[in-house]
This record gives structure tokens, sequence and C-alpha cells, in this order.
């Protein structure tokens, strides 16, 4: 077979699938289609808003399907008459088999965990939350069971500290990019592992469901590593969030928060006290020290620096969580 002759569809629709799509056509592959969701309203005005991939792929004059449904006859009429060798698949939905088995070469998936971890939904944030120091994108081939099947390539990375979501995203989506171009050269140089993944843990799974809001509420009664670890975790999507409440009477006040630094000290105060001159430092007392909050947002309000909204809301010593 001749260098990057083989026939691609390439399925995504965030930010998070765009690299890697940019890196196989900088590689010099035949991307012939690129499938992503359908266009949707979005937001105050809801406006009709592209995906980032349909974004880029129009930028680059790619073919374009944006099924509804993926059993729908059309659309397979249409990916058939694409002729695909191989489809490659970042951060899409489930695709049911007469579409991952299309190919001869099947579909290939990126996925952002070392897997067998983290299967599903929301690896990079369960890796953070769960104060993991490592975490990494893994290359398979799609069957039956989401994110099972065997692992072509793994590529690990570190996590400091204070990374938070954001960060490794994006370091994520840069090696995850360069994993995915080479895989796609192994395919086609017919020269490729194919490791269960079985074999890679003898540990118990650690697992990525779905995010929901209950998830994301700080309880401030558990240890200051938790604490930091779900707030990192969490930021910049979909948040933390808290609750100021009245020492008296009044409404409750939501707080998303995105930044925080932990202060190990021992203290004496009461757990969720918070602590403040009112200008400059917001510290809430835990178990293990003081969780100072850096980075958040007011409901209704922009996402702002503590100082700033400190200096916006004089009566902070009025509440308390």
């Amino acid at each position: 077979m001749n260098q990057n002759s083989l026939r691609i569809v390439y399925m995504g629709t965030p930010e998070f699938a765009v690299a890697p799509l940019d890196a196989l056509i900088e590689a010099g592959f035949n991307i012939v289609g690129v499938v992503t969701n359908p266009d949707k309203p979005a937001g105050r005005g809801q406006k009709i808003q592209e995906s980032a991939v349909k974004k880029y792929a129009l930028e680059k004059g790619l073919t374009i399907l944006q099924p509804e449904k993926f059993r729908n006859e059309a659309f397979l009429a249409e990916l058939k008459a694409l002729n695909a060798d191989l489809q490659v698949v970042v951060a899409f939905k489930m695709l049911p088999e007469l579409v991952w088995n299309m190919p001869k070469y099947g579909t290939l998936n990126l996925h952002a965990s070392l897997l067998p971890h983290y299967r599903g939904a929301a690896p990079i944030n369960w890796a953070i939350m769960n104060g993991d120091k490592e975490s990494g994108v893994s290359t398979f081939l799609l069957q039956h069971a989401i994110d099972t099947g065997n692992i072509l390539f793994q590529e690990k990375i570190s996590i400091g500290d204070n990374d938070n979501v954001e960060v490794i995203h994006d370091e994520l989506m840069n090696v995850g990019s360069q994993l995915v171009v080479k895989t796609v050269k192994a395919i086609e140089a017919g020269d490729y592992p194919q490791i269960p993944q079985e074999s890679l843990s003898a540990q118990e799974l650690k697992s990525a469901p779905k995010i929901f809001k209950e998830d994301c509420k700080i309880d401030w009664t558990k240890d200051i590593n938790s604490i930091h670890n779900l707030i990192r975790g969490l930021s910049p999507y979909p948040a933390s969030w808290t609750e100021l409440l009245p020492k008296e009477e009044g409404k409750a006040i939501g707080l998303k928060v995105f930044g925080t630094e932990k202060e190990i000290v021992k203290h004496s105060e009461t757990v969720g006290t918070i602590s403040t001159d009112g200008k400059n430092y917001l510290k809430v007392a835990v178990d293990g020290g003081f969780i100072s909050i850096k980075m958040l947002q007011q409901a209704g309000k922009k996402r702002m620096k503590v100082e700033d909204f400190l200096r916006g809301f004089q009566q902070i010593n009025n509440y308390h969580l």
C-alpha cells in the first residue's frame, strides 16, 4: 500500500477532537469524510451553533455528514459511499455495530485515560477528582461494550498537585493527536499490537461516569485534599459549587468555585467557617487546614478573582457555609 493511501472517515465533535484531525491532515492522511453532531441552538439567543470539528472541517473543505440518527438509511448509504478503510473516533457518541464495523480495518478510538481505567464519559475529571498522579491517552479498536476494545498504544502524562481539567485536557489533546497519527501509521503498515484490556490492570477498575450537578457540590466536611481535588477536577467545566447561607434572614447565594489553594495547618476553627479580611482573601476551615478560594463566580455574575468578588460583596461576614 502506498504511504498515506488509507481512506479515513473521522468522527468527533468538541474542541478535543479538532487537534487529532488536524494532526492527521498535517501528516498527509486522506480524510475522505467527517462525521459530527448536527448543528443546534445554544446560549441565550439560541443561535445555531456548529461543532468545533465542523468549523474546522469547513475551513479545510472536507466532506461533512451530520446524522440525527446513526441507523438512518440515507446516512448509512452516504457513509458506505465514502468507502473508508478505517474510521477514527475522538470524543463522539456511541456507534452501532453496523457503523463501527463498516471499514475493513474497523474503527479506531482515542480515549482520554489509561484504559481499562476510567471508561466512560468524564475520564479527565474523575482522574483529577480522585487525586491521581498520572493520566494518559489510549488508542483502541471498537468492540461491543463501551471503551473495551483491544489497546493499540498508550501514552502517559503526569498530573501536578494544582493542575485542573483545562491543563490536563490540553496536554492530553496534544499527546493524543500524536498518538492517533502513530496508531494510523501502524495500522497502515500492518504492524500494530492488540493488547486485551484485561491484561493491563490487576487493580479494581476506576470508572468515569457522567457527572451530574449533585456530584459537583462541595462537601466542606471532607478532608482538604478531597475538596481541593474535587474543585480542580471540575474546573473550568462543569464547575464545583457551594452556597453562602445567611446567618440571619435572607436568601442563599450560589457560588461556583474554579480555583483554590491548600493551606495545610493545624487550627481550632469549626469546619466550614469562613475567614476573610473582606479585601484580599477568602478561606474556609476544613479538616487538615484551610481551602483558600482564588477564583469564583456568583450566580448571575461573571467569573472573577476573589479580590474583585470581595470588593463587590461587602456583606460576606453575614454569611456562612
